[in-house]
């Protein structure tokens, strides 16, 4: 997890809306593992460990429902600590009947799958670096079929209404549609100070702090010059991401406005959009 600590910029939280905040929180509980941290009647703080907030959901007054062909979430993705975790929640989800993706990115493993108002969610596990193959500046990632046989050989399993998220759970990263890619990269490498670190043909890439495999995805899937999304409609709100100090979070600011985009102060925070719509908020 030491891509996701202090010594370099990561995603720390991903805040959604969502069309029914009961049906949500029993999903967000039942099915993948979280525990409430903080609740009021239109919203909820989601925790793995009983401290830090990963995810909040929040259900707008006037929300309509998830809108299709337009910029905002593709995935959030959390990380778990083992292989042995993702065996559990791949049981877990099997004696629910949920229905899965699954993939293997060479990179790490991944399970695929989506919450009530279509948002996506990866849950995964990181081999180690020293398995992560790098050409140049480059690192090799694929999506090949994911060997459950082996995943799963060995693992003794859990009685679904036991399980959840260990807590040492992180967001590991965060997967946006945008419009197009040249503003965008500006925006995440030049401003944000991330590096690029795979360019998935003309239709994505994947960019990271501390040689990471990626902290953030970027893709045009949903069509180049896709439009954001209505304010009201379910989906992504917003994101976080931290900064290892207030000196880094400044120097982003400056790099961000030194390209022309705007910054302001949000409750402590220092809040962004990026060129596709998307809101960011940054943290120290």
């Amino acid at each position: 997890m030491k891509f996701h600590r202090g010594s370099v910029p990561y995603v720390g939280q991903v805040n959604l809306k969502v069309e029914n905040l009961e049906r949500s929180l029993a999903f967000y509980k039942e099915v993948i593992g979280f525990k409430v941290l903080r609740q009021t009647e239109k919203t909820a703080q989601l925790t793995a460990d009983g401290r830090t907030v990963l995810l909040s959901i929040e259900q707008p007054n006037d929300v309509i429902s998830h809108q299709g062909r337009t910029t905002g979430l593709y995935h959030f993705a959390l990380l778990l600590p083992t292989r042995t975790d993702l065996a559990h929640i791949v049981l877990h989800f099997s004696r629910l009947q949920i229905e899965l993706g699954a993939s293997d990115h060479l990179v790490s493993e991944a399970l695929y799958l989506s919450d009530p108002d279509g948002n996506g969610i990866e849950i995964y596990r990181d081999r180690a670096p020293s398995e992560w193959n790098w050409n140049n500046d480059q690192v090799e990632m694929t999506v090949d079929p994911l060997n459950f046989q082996d995943l799963l050989h060995g693992v003794n399993g859990v009685e679904p209404r036991s399980w959840q998220l260990p807590a040492d759970t992180v967001m590991g990263h965060i997967h946006l549609h945008v419009a197009e890619l040249s503003k965008t990269e500006e925006f995440y490498v030049h401003g944000l100070g991330f590096d690029v670190v795979n360019r998935y043909g003309p239709q994505a890439l994947f960019i990271s702090a501390g040689k990471y495999h990626h902290h953030i995805g970027l893709n045009t899937w949903n069509g180049v010059g896709a439009p954001k999304p209505p304010d009201n409609s379910a989906g992504l709100k917003s994101f976080t991401i931290v900064y290892p100090s207030e000196a880094a979070r400044e120097q982003a600011a400056l790099n961000l406005k030194s390209i022309g985009v705007s910054v302001v102060e949000d409750n402590g925070a220092l809040a962004t959009v990026d060129p596709s719509g998307n809101h960011i908020l940054l943290l120290a």
